[in-house]
């Protein structure tokens, strides 16, 4: 494997993969210097097969490959709507493409039809089942650590909107909600789990604004960046998956169904795909406010049940993908 490391490194290596650091990331002209190296590892260690899964070093390995006699077969993953230029044609330039939604493939077939649908692979992204198990509760030293930590979330029925701040994630809509619910559920809180980077601050303050306006400082709660997602997801009574914008995957939305927990979310792109085979009862149509009120209020007043997923596994994302060279 190689890439300019990170904090999984030391997970691959302990599991025998050998991992080669070299700066392949920046989005800078500067990363053209890393072409001769790439060209002389994959010269030395003599690949059968090259996976590339992002842009800068789709377009590396590809100046890299010129020259090579025999060069090693080329797959790549497609797992962003990206801007369509040029610069993004590269991803579909391999000899497979692999799509992790269904979604990704129509975006493909959509904004680059000279790639070949033989070409192009559809394998959805999955979890670990044993990471996310059905029924999982988080601890009692969890609990009291978040009931000491947020008080205000103690016997409510939660529901969850986890995502970093962005506009794109629905946060006006989640505010829109509350303020819908107030009156007649005022034992419903709502827990935003995620964080905003410095160049989101300006707008986690204008939220922070909006829900103290219209008197919600009661019902909304934002717990800012956490590594326990799990917990929380299994903790609320209810996610939201309310983003603005397709998503490839929607892998948030898979792991709380994974532990039990009920999501609802907008039909469109990967997480309409997730809840039309594990759970349709949380689909609402895009922008349909009403019926997500609607949705959302049916959840309050009758918790349904979560049956146990069996599919968007780990193990079959990593065993269709090694088949893929078959």
């Amino acid at each position: 494997m190689v890439s300019n490391g990170g904090r999984l490194v030391p997970e691959l290596e302990a599991e025998c993969t050998q991992h080669l650091t070299l700066p392949v990331h920046k989005k800078s002209l500067a990363s053209l210097w890393q072409i001769r190296p790439l060209r002389q590892l994959i010269l030395k260690h003599q690949p059968d097969v090259i996976h590339v899964r992002s842009r800068v070093p789709a377009w590396l390995t590809h100046f890299a490959l010129k020259g090579i006699a025999h060069p090693p077969h080329l797959v790549s993953t497609v797992h962003g709507f990206y801007s369509v230029n040029r610069y993004s044609a590269i991803m579909t330039r391999a000899e497979k493409v692999i799509a992790v939604s269904d979604s990704v493939v129509d975006y493909i077939h959509q904004n680059y039809p000279q790639c070949p649908p033989k070409d192009i692979i559809r394998i959805y992204r999955g979890i670990d089942p044993t990471a996310f198990p059905h029924g999982y509760q988080p601890s009692a030293q969890w609990l009291n650590q978040v009931f000491s930590d947020f008080p205000q979330l103690e016997d409510k029925i939660i529901v969850c909107l986890p995502g970093r701040i962005t506009r794109l994630k629905g946060h006006e809509t989640l505010i829109k909600l509350m303020t819908q619910l107030k009156q007649h559920y005022p034992n419903v809180h709502a827990v935003v789990v995620g964080g905003a980077d410095s160049k989101k601050q300006a707008y986690l303050s204008e939220l922070e604004q909006t829900i103290q306006t219209k008197n919600l400082v009661d019902q909304i709660t934002f717990v800012g960046h956490r590594s326990d997602i799990r917990e929380w997801l299994a903790f609320s009574n209810i996610v939201l998956s309310l983003s603005n914008q397709a998503e490839t995957f929607g892998r948030t939305a898979l792991e709380a169904l994974s532990v039990g927990t009920p999501v609802i979310g907008w039909k469109r792109g990967g997480v309409a795909e997730i809840l039309d085979q594990l759970y349709p009862e949380g689909l609402v149509e895009i922008d349909n406010e009403t019926q997500l009120l609607n949705t959302l209020t049916q959840h309050i007043q009758n918790l349904p049940h979560v049956t146990p997923v069996h599919t968007f596994s780990l193990e079959d994302m990593c065993q269709n993908t090694i088949n893929v060279k078959k």
